[in-house]
C-alpha cells in the first residue's frame, strides 16, 4: 500500500470511478487524511449513493456539492472546504472530474468540443484558481521548502491520449475533442508548475493508465486495468513525488509520458 501521508485532500468527480476509487483507498491508508473531501455534482442524487454510504463510515469524508463548469458552485465548495479546514489549509487537489464524447474527427462538433473543453481543460483551471489559497496555507504550515504531496500539490488527471506524441488508442477511438482537452489541461499543467512553484505548491499531469470504468470503454477492447489496481499505482506516485517531478506529465507507474 501506498506510503501517501497528507493531512486533507479533494477529490473531483468523486461519485464514480477513478474518483470513487481514490477516495476508498485514500480512506484506507495506513496513515489515512484527516480530511478527504469528495466533489461531485449532487451529493444527495442516486449517482453518489456510494459516496454517501461511505460517508455514513467515515467521519473524515466530506462529500462536497461540486460543478466544475459552474464559477459560482466552484467557490462555494472552496468556502465550504476552507471552513472544514479551519485555518490549515488543504494538501493535496485532485482534478480528476472530467467527460469524453466518442467522436470521431467527421462527426465533431462546436458543441461537444466546447462542452468537453469547459468541462476538462477550464474546470481545472478554475478549481486550482479557487483552491489556491488554501493550497497556498497548506505550503505555508509545512516545514522545509521541498515541493511534495504532503505539502501542496495539484494532481491533474490527464491521459496518454492527449499525447501529441503517442496519441494513445487512436485506431479504436478517435475521441478528438477529449484528445485535445487533455493536451490542453498538459499545458495548463505546465503554466502552474511554473506559477505555483513560488508559493510552494507542486503540480502534475497523471495519466491513470486505460481504466475499466464507464468513460474507458473503447468498443469491443477492455480496458487492461482495473479501477484499484490504478488507484494503488498512482497513490505511489504520489507519495513519491518531488522538487523534480514538478511539471512533469507520468503515468500510474511512475514512468514519464511524452507531451
Amino acid at each position: 500500500m501506498s506510503g501517501l501521508s497528507v493531512r486533507s485532500v479533494l477529490v473531483s468527480g468523486a461519485n464514480r470511478g477513478i474518483g470513487l476509487g481514490l477516495v476508498r483507498q485514500l480512506l484506507g491508508l495506513p496513515n489515512p487524511p484527516q480530511w478527504v473531501f469528495a466533489g461531485c455534482r449532487d451529493p444527495k442524487g442516486q449517482r453518489a449513493q456510494e459516496l454517501q454510504e461511505l460517508a455514513s463510515k467515515h467521519p473524515s469524508l466530506v462529500v462536497v456539492a461540486l460543478e466544475v463548469t459552474d464559477p459560482a458552485s466552484i467557490k462555494a465548495a472552496a468556502a465550504r472546504v476552507g471552513e472544514k479546514l479551519g485555518g490549515s489549509g488543504l494538501n493535496l487537489l485532485i482534478n480528476n472530474a472530467g467527460m469524453a464524447k466518442p467522436n470521431s474527427l467527421e462527426m465533431e462538433t462546436l458543441e461537444s468540443m466546447t462542452e468537453i473543453y469547459t468541462t476538462n481543460t477550464i474546470g481545472p483551471l478554475l478549481l486550482s484558481q479557487a483552491f489556491l489559497p488554501l493550497l497556498k496555507k497548506a505550503a505555508q504550515g509545512s516545514p522545509g521548502s521541498a515541493l511534495s504531496c504532503s505539502k501542496a500539490a495539484i494532481i491533474n488527471m490527464s491521459s496518454s491520449a492527449g499525447s501529441i506524441q503517442e496519441v494513445y488508442l487512436w485506431g479504436p477511438t478517435h475521441v478528438v475533442s477529449y484528445r485535445c482537452s487533455k493536451a490542453a489541461l498538459n499545458m495548463l499543467t505546465k503554466c502552474q508548475s511554473l506559477g505555483y512553484r513560488e508559493h510552494g505548491v507542486l503540480c502534475l499531469a497523471l495519466h491513470p493508465g486505460w481504466v475499466q470504468t464507464d468513460m474507458g470503454g473503447a468498443g469491443s477492447q477492455k480496458p487492461p486495468l482495473t479501477v484499484d489496481e490504478s488507484v494503488r499505482g498512482m497513490l505511489k506516485v504520489l507519495s513519491s513525488l518531488s522538487e523534480k517531478d514538478t511539471g512533469t506529465f507520468l503515468d500510474w507507474e511512475g514512468k514519464v509520458v511524452p507531451w
